[in-house]
């Protein structure tokens, strides 16, 4: 016949007093939770000009050009570069890291989420001890006593100062940021793929013009050939167009590495080796694109319209929050803990109502002396809001200053085209003349060489200047931010 057992029992005053403990813990959670520590947060001030100096009256009207949309680069009205662009999201190595470290901090916001949640462990352990048998007074004296123990506790923090909210905040904050930066370092490499593209596709509009070149130069040096071996020309002349030939083609062979080259930093932006990559010059080497309507702008959407300067915002909240965070050291902390389970001398007894037993309570917990550490701490958080802070402005100044530069690049090289572009037409027709005549027997072919000289370094710095005005062009798209729009953080 099994003995009946009767569950344990606490005399009543001892579970008034858990009770009161209980409710004396709630009711300072209750009334402190909420407590904030980090100061009240507003972004930097910074000094924002009205308008752009560079820009021009038409830039900053109300009915100017259109925004800038996502795709931004289809403005270009060029069907290869389209295709080339979007494949920056799917292979670019460079944009894989920076959503690898998004994901990274949307992970340590989660963490940081749950420290709001109570935190149930369990343990079971199975040991025997001995007790000494030189022991006096103890009843267990030389005795070896075999432990069963299966338990389950949790424990629970309020947040009583802020400290796990503010640093909850952080970690959104710092994840917000990250998500900027990933923008950021993609409209960097949609850009640096367009200017590249670009780039390239200037350097086939040269090797297509040093092509030419190299072929009327081959029909000038025949033709001082013939006039030599007919007694009419000099070999000097004949030695200067041979030079001159060869000259064109030397440059011929350098544009073609740095075309080269760029098709190699296009590949490598894409993530793709190099030897499997390749862009075939354009049927069309004649076919200019145009140039993009300048956007409207102002400086004040200029701090809502960039993604490094978003981040850099976003940087400087997370260090505010931090500072909350190392304030809420000064405090005291409470700790809520229940524990409970099954112990017994023997796996028998584990099912039995008296191998029950449990804990709960409050504990409150505060330093008194810690040589400083919790002040230089406190210090470090407000030395890292104001660096932050610092950061913040310098990339607003930074946004500036390459909207203001590519304003006046695109302005200046406007004015530069035209006068290059009839230096160029004027070149060719000295060149035309000149030859005539040269075949005509009326000068010598020097003053020829000059013209032509003259006339292939004009032609080229009209095709330098165009190759300038479209990357200041895509520079201006990415200064202004391109077509990223800020949106509100999802929580992690």
């Amino acid at each position: 016949m099994h003995a009946q057992h009767t569950p344990v029992r606490f005399p009543k005053t001892r579970r008034n007093a858990t009770r009161l403990a209980i409710t004396i813990a709630m009711a300072m959670a209750a009334l402190l939770a909420g407590c904030a520590t980090a100061p009240p947060y507003q972004p930097p001030a910074v000094d924002t000009p009205a308008a752009y100096k560079e820009a021009g009256a038409s830039a900053a009207q109300p009915g100017g050009p259109p925004g800038i949309a996502p795709e931004w680069w289809r403005v270009y009205a060029d069907a290869r570069l389209d295709t080339l662009e979007a494949r920056i999201d799917v292979s670019s190595q460079t944009l894989h890291k920076a959503v690898a470290l998004l994901q990274d901090a949307r992970a340590q916001a989660r963490a940081a989420h749950a420290a709001y949640f109570p935190t149930l462990s369990a343990g079971a352990s199975i040991s025997s001890s001995h007790t000494s048998a030189n022991v006096v007074g103890r009843s267990l004296a030389g005795k070896t006593e075999p432990n069963h123990l299966l338990g389950l506790t949790a424990t629970w923090e309020p947040d009583l100062w802020g400290r796990i909210g503010n640093g909850v905040d952080a970690a959104e904050a710092r994840a917000q940021a990250s998500a900027d930066d990933v923008a950021a370092v993609r409209l960097g490499l949609q850009a640096e793929l367009a200017a590249d593209y670009f780039g390239l596709r200037s350097a086939d509009r040269e090797l297509d013009l040093l092509q030419r070149t190299v072929d009327a130069y081959g029909t000038v040096l025949e033709l001082a050939g013939n006039r030599y071996r007919g007694g009419i020309a000099t070999e000097g002349d004949v030695a200067q167009a041979r030079a001159q030939l060869e000259n064109a083609r030397a440059q011929l062979a350098d544009l073609g590495l740095n075309r080269a080259q760029l098709e190699h930093a296009i590949a490598t932006l894409l993530g793709e080796p190099v030897a499997r990559f390749s862009l075939p010059p354009l049927a069309d080497t004649a076919a200019l694109p145009e140039l993009p309507a300048i956007p409207a702008a102002l400086p004040s959407q200029l701090l809502e319209r960039r993604p490094d300067i978003a981040a850099a915002e976003r940087r400087v909240a997370a260090a505010n929050a931090q500072i909350g965070v190392a304030r809420a050291a000064f405090f005291p902390s409470l700790l809520l803990a229940v524990g409970g389970g099954l112990e017994s001398t023997s796996l028998a007894g584990w099912l039995t109502a008296p191998s029950r037993f449990w804990a709960i309570g409050p504990a409150l917990a505060a330093t008194l002396f810690d040589g400083g550490r919790r002040q230089a701490v406190a210090d470090s958080a407000r030395a890292q809001f104001d660096a932050s802070a610092a950061d913040y402005r310098g990339t607003v100044l930074r946004g500036f200053q390459e909207v203001e530069d590519n304003f006046a690049a695109l302005r200046a090289l406007q004015e530069e085209a035209t006068s290059q572009q009839a230096a160029a037409e004027a070149s060719e027709r000295a060149l035309a003349l000149g030859l005539d005549r040269y075949r005509k027997g009326a000068v010598a072919y020097l003053e020829v060489s000059v013209l032509e000289s003259t006339a292939l370094a004009s032609e080229r710095a009209a095709e330098t200047v165009h190759r300038r005005q479209l990357i200041a062009s895509v520079m201006l798209v990415k200064a202004l931010g391109g077509g990223w729009q800020s949106a509100p953080m999802t929580k992690p």
